[in-house]
């Protein structure tokens, strides 16, 4: 098991989490993560693992109001989400995780776009 460090671009939202090494990513198709171009993967958020300053942790929400889309008011840094199929389970943007080269990393896509 490995600690993972991440932030956005700015350093007002930092997290942490638990994860065996990470060796591929996710990719979604729906219409805001296409947008993102993010490479994902799940991991678990607790309030020890997640350190921002202030109010700069905001999120933004569209259909179903389910999924949270969080990210940093300050850079506009999208960091992490909470998923809609499963809530309370959630997937970090790799990419701000400067130990990971998500150019090099495979990925398999999850077809979110056909969620309803």
């Amino acid at each position: 098991m490995k600690t993972y460090h991440g932030n956005c671009h700015c350093g007002s939202i930092k997290f942490s989490f638990d994860s065996e090494e990470i060796d591929k990513g996710i990719r979604c198709n729906c219409s805001i993560c296409k947008r993102k171009a993010a490479l994902m993967t799940p991991f678990t958020i607790s309030s020890e693992n997640l350190h921002r300053q202030g109010d700069t942790l905001a999120y933004y929400q569209f259909g179903s109001h389910v999924a949270k889309h969080y990210f940093c008011n300050n850079c506009g840094i999208y960091v992490f989400h909470e998923t809609r199929r499963t809530p309370g389970e959630f997937r970090v943007n790799l990419t701000c995780i400067d130990e990971i080269n998500t150019f090099d990393l495979p990925f398999n896509v999850f077809d979110g776009a056909s969620l309803q």
